[in-house]
């Protein structure tokens, strides 16, 4: 099939160039890539075209109220009767000369759909979700195509480019389930063949209100996601989760995994939750997905993927590649690199207490022995993994200590923390130079 991005400005007051500058940055981060585009805003012809012919065969009609403005839109207005606003009798029976010479001298008006009135006729459609869907005509408003400023609506753009770009399958949320009604009205007056329709669950916030920029902020922004140090891969696996299940209910898959697994069938009609809170903006099970991602993914890759972390943060990127696999079993996001690899990139160590350097059951006098001890071993060890081993368990059995009471204080001493990735990996990483002076400044730390 053609991949289509197609934006939708035609409402020109939250139309703006940030908003669909997000759009972009957004996509493009996640692969989804396109073959065609299409700005709403620059079709309004052929969205004008559409409305006229409908108004030629009679199935639409010019409504000049005065207050057109109070009327062009949803079916939760009001009349001035207090009862549901569905059609304007006043305006919906002008004569088709009377409506033409009003409308060529210039009057303002606004062209409804003329829904089928007092005929008992049902609209209808097959929903792959939901299933068929049915509703009278009667409940349905003589809704607006055109605006009085002679812009379409949503209604009649989005069918208008459906035909015109030759769209199967329309996709989308729930809360459209009730305007689909509309849109077959529109194809069957075009003479055309509605597309299939199916209506996905709602994202929803944990008060169960619906997502919106207005209310959840960033939180909605694909771009949050990605600056807090999600991989494009383990978001998408997030979001096809939401509201979808494959059918063995696996949750750890890969983006060609997931190709091959969808189906509308597996599609939840409740709505989905995403998880936040207002001190931790990310859902836990995004994060527990994003850390599972990060450890199965190549370690080569998941470089390329913390580079321009470490770069941003003006750190020097030239070790990453053998610091990578001694935390891709620790970090959770992308950005998680700055806090848990933070000693390799300094030179100097952020602030520590020298209790830190006391191995369990020894004590101040302990932990002076085996920083020297250490300084003496590394300083004519194999800086190798295996040789840095070999240095210091000799070490410890030379001062008839446990290897643990022997690795703390040295773990202390580089880090600067007792939590660290493995040690002699560690250790061969920083160099020979840099874990001399540390231990130094350690054991001047002691005194």
């Amino acid at each position: 099939g053609t991949m289509i991005l197609r934006i939708d400005d035609t409402d020109i007051e939250r139309n703006t160039e940030e908003s669909l500058r997000s759009i972009f940055d957004g996509l493009a981060w996640l692969g989804l890539d396109w073959d065609e585009q299409y700005r709403q805003s620059e079709r309004l012809a052929l969205h004008k075209k559409l409305a006229d012919d409908i108004l030629a065969r009679g199935l639409a009609y010019r409504d000049f109220t005065p207050l057109d403005a109070v009327h062009e839109g949803a079916e939760t207005e009001k009349s001035h009767t207090g009862g549901p606003w569905l059609f304007n009798p006043g305006q919906r029976e002008i004569s088709t000369e009377e409506s033409n010479h009003r409308a060529a001298l210039g009057e303002p008006f606004v062209v409804r759909f003329r829904v089928p009135r007092g005929t008992g006729e049902a609209v209808t459609f097959h929903d792959l979700v939901y299933g068929e869907q049915s509703k009278q005509a009667d409940d349905i408003e003589d809704f607006a195509l055109l605006r009085s400023n002679g812009a379409p609506t949503y209604h009649l753009a989005s069918c208008a480019d459906d035909v015109d770009l030759q769209i199967s399958h329309i996709i989308r949320g729930q809360d459209h389930l009730t305007n689909t009604f509309k849109h077959v009205l529109i194809f069957r007056a075009a003479g055309l063949e509605a597309p299939h329709f199916a209506h996905l669950p709602l994202l929803v916030a944990p008060d169960a209100s619906k997502l919106s920029k207005r209310r959840h902020g960033p939180i909605v922004s694909v771009t949050t996601w990605r600056d807090g140090g999600f991989l494009p891969e383990a978001y998408i696996n997030f979001l096809c989760l939401l509201g979808w299940s494959p059918k063995n209910d696996r949750e750890l898959m890969s983006r060609d995994e997931l190709v091959q697994a969808f189906s509308f069938e597996g599609v939840n009609r409740s709505n989905a939750v995403v998880n936040f809170t207002e001190e931790d903006p990310f859902d836990p099970k995004a994060v527990w997905l994003n850390a599972e991602h990060i450890r199965t993914m190549p370690a080569a890759a998941l470089t390329e993927q913390l580079k321009p972390v470490v770069e941003q943060a003006g750190f020097n990127s030239e070790k990453l590649a053998q610091i990578t696999p001694l935390i891709q079993e620790r970090i959770r996001l992308l950005r998680e690199v700055l806090t848990v690899a933070d000693f390799f990139f300094v030179d100097e160590l952020a602030p520590y207490d020298s209790a830190e350097l006391i191995p369990k059951k020894g004590d101040a006098a302990m932990a002076g022995r085996v920083l020297e001890k250490a300084l003496e071993a590394l300083g004519t060890a194999d800086f190798t993994h295996g040789g840095l081993e070999a240095a210091l368990r000799a070490a410890a059995e030379s001062l008839g200590i446990k290897a643990g009471q022997m690795f703390e204080p040295v773990r202390v001493a580089v880090c600067g923390r007792k939590t660290a990735p493995p040690l002699f990996g560690t250790l061969e990483v920083l160099g020979r130079e840099t874990c001399l002076k540390r231990i130094a400044t350690a054991i001047e730390k002691l005194k």
